[in-house]
């Protein structure tokens, strides 16, 4: 790939693997994720596209975070849309019930359920973010999430995730110790870098999943993000 931009790695976060650590210690390790998306650009890098989006919105509009963690980016969220006079009702949505139990003072409802099966209808939800989850998935899985966001979103998919490098796997180990990261997450947070993306490629998925204009960009903190609107599916009704 480059210098800078390493080959995209494979291999297994201990957030990934079933039973690898208690769902007392994976809530801490979000804790720290949680504190990486708010120092490092993970939170407003969603933040910024869902503002581009925000005057398409109802007054009442719904947001679903899949692959919620702590529920901190839906929360930031539904605060920057009350500035914007929007009123969220924000949905997280987790794999395990320790998890969504986490969520569940920060967002208006978590449900445990399957990403790949999304327990809503076609184009049921206005927004539908998914953040700093994709780098957990080989290709076909992240087609298929991808292909469920589009699915269910209405107005707009929103997907962040970390942009892939030497620079930002040296930065998340170098920045893990002062803040305190348990060698999981040390371990973790540099095995996600090495398993991000870089603008192309995350765009070039989306585009596999949606015939929709795809943009994707940059952000500050090595982080990607693409975001389209979801066309009508055929002999649906315009909302």
């Amino acid at each position: 790939m480059g210098l800078l931009v390493p080959a995209r790695r494979r291999g297994i976060e201990f957030l990934d693997a079933p039973h690898a650590i208690p769902g007392e210690q994976a809530v801490r390790e979000l804790a720290d994720v949680t504190r990486t998306n708010a120092l490092f650009g993970g939170t407003s890098a969603v933040l910024a596209e869902l503002r581009g989006c925000l005057p398409a919105l109802p007054a009442r509009a719904t947001l679903l975070d899949v692959g919620t963690g702590l529920g901190d980016i839906p929360a930031r969220a539904a605060a920057v849309a009350r500035r914007a006079g929007c009123t969220l009702l924000t949905l997280g949505l987790e794999r395990a019930e320790a998890l969504a139990r986490a969520a569940r003072g920060r967002v208006q409802a978590a449900l445990v359920a399957d990403a790949f099966r999304l327990p809503f209808a076609d184009r049921s939800v206005d927004v539908v973010t998914c953040s700093q989850v994709l780098h957990h998935f080989e290709e076909p899985e992240a087609l298929a999430l991808l292909a469920e966001c589009d699915r269910v979103a209405r107005r707009r998919v929103i997907v962040a995730d970390i942009r892939r490098s030497w620079w930002a796997a040296a930065g998340v180990w170098g920045a893990s110790w002062p803040l305190g990261f348990s060698a999981w997450a040390r371990h973790d947070g540099v095995l996600s870098v090495l398993r991000g993306f870089t603008v192309p490629e995350l765009a070039a998925l989306a585009r596999r999943v949606t015939p929709a204009p795809v943009a994707a960009r940059a952000r500050r903190g090595f982080r990607v993000t693409c975001a389209w609107t979801p066309l009508p599916h055929p002999g649906s009704r315009p909302a």
